[in-house]
């Protein structure tokens, strides 16, 4: 039993890891540029982050959590937010991916 259960545990955090698996970089970039174009941030804790007038066109977002983040006159243009938490997310003159804009937190 004891070797099921660390077996288990195992195969479960080796999953977790590949599933969040951003670029460590593409981060970095994006908080010293404020610009990550076509980046891979799938995954990623961005909570209550301060993504305002960032350039995230064609960026990987996918299962990141931007719960509580400022987006505020962001360009998601083509950017990837399938399961991404954005609850409370400051969206107003945010590009979203469809080209449409939203004033959501204004």
């Amino acid at each position: 039993m004891k070797k099921t259960l660390t077996a288990l545990t195992i195969a479960a955090t080796m999953f977790a890891s590949s599933a969040s698996a951003f670029d460590a970089a593409h981060l970095q970039k994006l908080k010293d540029t404020n610009e990550c174009i076509a980046c891979d941030l799938s995954g990623a804790n961005l909570n209550g982050a301060d993504l305002s007038e960032s350039y995230l066109a064609y960026a990987n977002l996918s299962a990141a959590d931007l719960t509580g983040a400022n987006l505020g006159g962001a360009d998601l243009s083509k950017a990837n937010l399938s399961s991404t938490y954005m609850n409370g997310a400051i969206l107003c003159n945010t590009t979203m991916p469809d080209g449409s804009v939203i004033y959501s937190g204004c």
